[in-house]
């Protein structure tokens, strides 16, 4: 490894943490973008399919975002929730509007962790009590409180906690253990369990239950449509309140609805959100019930959150998305998307399964004729894909997920070019694992 790339990746050694992931052999620079493409320090272009971790949502160098951007920052950059922030305002009634939750309220923050931090504080503050329920393989953030709800050990840095959790089924087909039942049947099931877990590792009067509706970092698990709403009516038999993470698949990403939790006969008490909504600003918040935003009674400002120039970025990329319907595009690019990667499976013996909605798309790779977690090849497919200018990401439980998260101004004819990209370098990592005849 030479050049810009090799100086900048000496340097980030020397003074970034060693826990500080970075992708690829030969870690790469990205400087500039347009669309869904992407160039790095050194010339090269790519295909960006991972957009940022989701969040990258309109595109790169959107217009009217950026126009939007410029004009602020020539105003006012900052000036703390102590004062009116009339964009703020704005935004927070257009969330208000879009989230189907009745005269909500939205409290910004800078993050999808400190929006999940305020979403336990408001449950843990209403409901008077630490215990918490999420999901196994589960992930919510960095931070001390999200950290504890993060049912994936890969994230967990830490076993410590201020909330008492208690861990449910997550739905996943593939390898949960009841992943044969019909999608009705394993609905019943992990509602079961749920009640068992109420009256076996609880005292009763639990706050919440948090939960992505796909999970994200967990490789983009999707239990059956009514998942969520077999859950929430034992739930609501006990007042528990219902947390949606919608960091990752708010906004459209998943085509078929605005919000995860449309695909489960649902209305949750406060949803969380962060990522696409800045298209690269840092913002994030809930937007909930109202008695729930108003349930803190001490004194609190949020510093950054909702500040002029992110609110103001924010409330263009979401009127350029609306205005363009790129979730009527994430639904039809990431069907053709979807339908071009299962034509792997049976056709190659480590592709174990491919699942997902709209351009939130999963690929789990396997050691040939097994199901055995194979991360290794989808670090192989990763640096395959980039030699033939396609950046995807990865993760899981096992890290042997390739995820796959275009902005969702993707084009066709970028899609069709970025599937025959990442096809080609399935195949070329299944014929070298093949040939060697080893499950590594």
């Amino acid at each position: 490894m030479s050049g810009m790339h090799a100086d900048l990746l000496e340097r980030h050694r020397r003074v970034m943490p060693s826990w500080l992931s970075l992708y690829y052999d030969e870690p790469i620079e990205l400087v500039s973008g347009h669309g869904a493409r992407v160039l790095d320090g050194e010339g090269n272009e790519y295909l960006d399919f991972f957009g940022g971790i989701l969040t990258t949502m309109t595109g790169y160098d959107v217009p009217e975002v950026v126009d939007a951007i410029r004009s602020q920052a020539g105003k006012m950059l900052h000036s703390s929730t102590l004062y009116l922030i009339r964009p703020m305002v704005e935004l927070a009634e257009r969330i208000a509007g879009l989230s189907t939750i009745p005269d909500a309220k939205v409290f910004f923050v800078g993050s999808g962790t400190e929006a999940n931090e305020a979403a336990l504080l408001l449950c843990s503050t209403a409901r008077r009590s630490n215990q918490v329920l999420a999901l196994r393989n589960s992930y919510h953030g960095r931070s001390f409180a999200a950290m504890s709800v993060t049912g994936n050990r890969s994230w967990s840095a830490s076993s410590l906690s201020p909330l008492r959790v208690s861990y449910l089924h997550n739905g996943d087909r593939y390898r949960s253990p009841f992943g044969d039942l019909d999608d009705a049947s394993l609905n019943a099931v992990c509602a079961a369990d749920l009640r068992n877990v109420l009256e076996t590792t609880t005292s009763g009067d639990v706050a919440c239950l948090i939960a992505e509706p796909i999970q994200g970092v967990g490789g983009f698990v999707v239990p059956p449509d009514g998942f969520f709403g077999a859950l929430k009516q034992v739930l609501d038999e006990h007042g528990i309140l219902f947390v949606s993470d919608e960091v990752q698949t708010g906004w459209g990403r998943t085509g078929e609805h605005f919000w995860g939790f449309e695909a489960h006969g649902i209305v949750p008490d406060l949803v969380t959100f962060a990522k696409g909504l800045g298209n690269g600003m840092a913002i994030g918040g809930v937007v909930g019930r109202p008695e729930l935003l108003d349930s803190v009674h001490a004194s609190s400002i949020s510093t950054f959150g909702g500040n002029p120039l992110a609110s103001t970025a924010a409330l263009a990329n979401l009127e350029y998305l609306l205005e363009n319907d790129l979730q009527a595009n994430a639904a039809k690019v990431g069907e053709l998307l979807i339908a071009g990667l299962r034509f792997l499976l049976g056709r190659t013996g480590i592709v174990g399964d491919v699942r997902g909605k709209g351009l939130m798309i999963g690929v789990e790779l396997v050691g040939p004729g097994t199901n055995a977690p194979a991360p290794a090849a989808a670090t192989a497919v990763l640096e395959q894909a980039r030699m033939r200018g396609l950046l995807v990401g990865k993760g899981g439980l096992y890290g042997n997920t390739l995820r796959i998260a275009p902005p969702l101004c993707l084009t066709v004819e970028d899609a069709s070019a970025g599937l025959d990209a990442l096809v080609a370098s399935i195949e070329h990592v299944d014929a070298a694992w093949s040939a060697a005849g080893e499950v590594r």
